[in-house]
């Protein structure tokens, strides 16, 4: 068990490094790693697969432009994202 909760957390420090001031989504990959330790304490293949390196990591990121008008008649524009973890059911 403490070899899995060794890699859990590791790889947890590596989405904190990478993923800086997106507080809910360290929130939501915590949750979920702790409750993955006692699934890879029985299955070592796992880690060895970096089954957690990929879900972590987007499979695709889509940036588009949102124009928008406010109650002035003012004209604005301002980024919107798509992030994609998977696309095994689709886009």
């Amino acid at each position: 068990m403490e070899i899995a909760k060794g890699y859990v957390d590791g790889v947890y420090e590596t989405v904190l490094k990478r993923n800086q001031g997106e507080s809910e989504f360290h929130q939501a990959v915590k949750e979920i790693f702790d409750s993955l330790v006692p699934v890879f304490a029985q299955h070592p293949e796992y880690m060895k697969a970096g089954i957690l390196e990929r879900i972590v990591e987007p499979e695709r990121i889509i940036t588009f432009r949102v124009p928008w008008v406010d109650d002035q008649g003012n004209v604005h524009v301002n980024r919107g994202f798509r992030v994609q973890f998977s696309s095994a059911i689709g886009p």
